[in-house]
């Protein structure tokens, strides 16, 4: 930055230290009513101001802003839209983008335990059939019991 750009003509060209001792009025848009107010809680210069500590606590305030995570409820919000937009839009899992998914109406883990959603006691039942069936039928050729082997 051109120091120059914010200092009064007066002060271009100027190094630092003679700015730091320098009145307020150097700088561009303070005037003689706002440079009083200042001087009557003893801030004469641009280094005055500078260490005043008000000053310097409302710096840091603003530039730890900037670094510092959302709050609690911000946090909370955030979580909340995620779910959200993952229940409706599953484009960024893999899984779903390979099969086609378009919309999930209820994630899977939200689902009341109690009711049998995706019939798995229904498919588990059929799957043990299949088991018995081939196990009967397996037997029944080991026998040789008119079986074609």
């Amino acid at each position: 930055m051109n120091i120059d750009s914010i200092v009064n003509q007066d002060y271009h060209g100027k190094s630092f230290r003679e700015l730091v001792n320098s009145p307020l009025t150097a700088l561009n848009g303070v005037t003689e009513q706002q440079a009083a107010a200042f001087a009557a809680i003893g801030v004469h210069t641009i280094g005055d101001l500078a260490n005043l500590k008000l000053v310097n606590y409302a710096v840091a305030i603003k530039a730890l802003s900037s670094c510092e995570g959302a709050s609690g409820k911000e946090q909370a919000e955030e979580e909340l839209l995620d779910d959200g937009v993952e229940m409706t839009f599953p484009a960024s899992d893999p899984v779903s983008v390979q099969s086609s998914i378009t919309r999930i109406e209820v994630a899977p883990d939200k689902v009341d335990a109690k009711r049998d959603h995706q019939h798995a006691q229904a498919i588990e039942a059929h799957n043990e059939e299949m088991l018995r069936n081939a196990e009967i039928n397996t037997r029944y050729l080991q026998k040789d019991e008119g079986g074609n082997r």
